[in-house]
């Protein structure tokens, strides 16, 4: 499963945000920690207000803040406000086509992959993902 640029980014941002709740971020400040475009990052953030994860707070000394719930939102929460997951060979099948049975095959292997892939996503909180030992985000 190939992830699009949105969905990176508004995993770093929640994530980020997500590691203390009490603190504000620009989008300037998440885009240079994690090598990411501004312009880019805006608009997901954007997403990320609309949805209720994080908060936009205007002003002098503004920012971002996570209001969401870190051990009720799983990786897959914040991925799919920014895509449909599906298989690459999810297209139907003509009729009477040569390898017909091996691209089934291919789809349903494909398809077995992509659920269990979903299923980790889904019961991976962003709590649980802060806690791990392979993924330390640091202030």
């Amino acid at each position: 499963m190939k992830l699009h640029k949105a969905s990176l980014f508004g995993l770093y941002a929640v994530l980020e945000l997500a590691s203390d709740p009490e603190r504000q971020l620009s989008t300037i400040d998440i885009a240079d920690k994690y090598g990411i475009s501004t312009h880019h990052l805006a608009k997901v953030l954007r997403t990320l207000v609309r949805s209720g994860l994080v908060q936009a707070v205007r002003g002098v000394g503004g920012g971002y803040r996570f209001v969401g719930t870190p051990n009720r939102t799983t990786l897959l929460d914040v991925i799919e406000l920014f895509e449909v997951l599906e298989s690459e060979l999810d297209a139907p099948i003509p009729s009477g086509q040569a390898g017909e049975a091996i691209i089934a095959e291919l789809q349903s292997i494909t398809q077995e992959i992509d659920e269990l892939t979903k299923a980790v996503l889904d019961t991976t909180t962003l709590e649980t993902a802060l806690n791990s030992s392979r993924l330390r985000v640091k202030p």
